[in-house]
C-alpha cells in the first residue's frame, strides 16, 4: 500500500486505487483473439505484474504512446512484468497492420465490443481512450486511468509494480 500511495503521490495521477483485491476481477474472466485469431484467457496472466493498455488506431494519444509501452515491455519483460494491448477494435488483420507499423511487439489482443464493456467494469465510466489498468500480483488494480501516461509515469509504474 505504501508504495501505490508515494507512487500516486509522485505522479498526481487522477487514478481508482483499490485497497483490496478485486473479488472476481473482471479483467481475469475474460477472453480474447490475439492477432493470429487464438483465445487468449486473460487468467493465463494472473499472479504476474500486469498493464493493460486499451487503445484503438483511430485514436491519437494512443498512438503517441504505444512506442511507450513497447519499450517497458522489451525493459521489464524479463523481470516479469506483462505488458497487454487491447485493441477496441472489430478486426484483425488491420490491427496486425498498425501492430507491425508501430513495432508493437508486446501481447496484443482484439477486444471488440467486449473490450469496451470491460474497460467500463475496469473504472472507465466516460469510456475514454487511452484507458490503462495495473495490477499488481494479488490481483489489485492499482491504478485505472484514462486518458496519455507519459514515459516517466509508465516506468514509474513499472517500477512499481516489480517491488
Amino acid at each position: 500500500m505504501k508504495y501505490r500511495l508515494a507512487l500516486f503521490a509522485l505522479l498526481g495521477w487522477a487514478a481508482l486505487a483499490l485497497a483490496e483485491p478485486t473479488p472476481g476481477n473482471p479483467l481475469f474472466a475474460t477472453t480474447f483473439n490475439d492477432l493470429a485469431g487464438q483465445p487468449q484467457a486473460l487468467r493465463q496472466w494472473q499472479g504476474r505484474p500486469l498493464i493493460v493498455n486499451f487503445w484503438a488506431r483511430w485514436c491519437g494519444p494512443c498512438r503517441a504512446e504505444i512506442p511507450d509501452f513497447a519499450k517497458v515491455d522489451r525493459q521489464y519483460r524479463g523481470k516479469g512484468l506483462v505488458v497487454l494491448g487491447i485493441g477496441i477494435e472489430d478486426q484483425a488483420d488491420p490491427v496486425r497492420e498498425f501492430a507491425k507499423a508501430y513495432e508493437m511487439d508486446y501481447r496484443v489482443l482484439i477486444g471488440k465490443t467486449q473490450g469496451l464493456e470491460l474497460m467500463q467494469a475496469l473504472g472507465d465510466k466516460v469510456m475514454g481512450l487511452p484507458f490503462t489498468v495495473a495490477v499488481d500480483r494479488s490481483g489489485r488494480v492499482i491504478l485505472a486511468r484514462a486518458g496519455r501516461i507519459s514515459p516517466t509515469e509508465l516506468t514509474a509504474l513499472a517500477e512499481a509494480l516489480l517491488k
